[in-house]
């Protein structure tokens, strides 16, 4: 399954609902596993301009943009989502092509 890094950053409001409910985390990480079928592989809290890092497997580019709209709706955070390449893949590609 394709592979993407979302960092995020929260919201004011983000940031009163992690403060208030800590565990919220964990409970949005079960809610887009079930309902977008993702598998999050790495999941990190940050100090710098973003709040967590995130390291995730889903099914396709539509489903990691479903689910990034659904997020950023809600108004405590912000994404930023990227597709990330395995470097071994990507040595053995440029190889093919020479």
């Amino acid at each position: 399954m394709p592979v993407f890094v979302i960092l995020t950053t929260l919201t004011d409001e983000g940031a009163k609902t992690l403060k208030n409910k800590p565990e919220r985390i964990k409970e949005v990480d079960e809610e887009l596993c079930n309902k977008y079928g993702i598998k999050i592989l790495a999941q990190y809290a940050l100090m710098g301009p973003y709040d967590f890092l995130n390291v995730v497997e889903a099914p396709d580019n539509d489903t990691i943009l479903k689910m990034a709209i659904e997020l950023n709706s809600r108004g405590t955070i912000r994404t930023l989502t990227m597709p990330a390449f395995d470097i071994d893949t990507l040595i053995k590609d440029l190889k093919e092509q020479q």
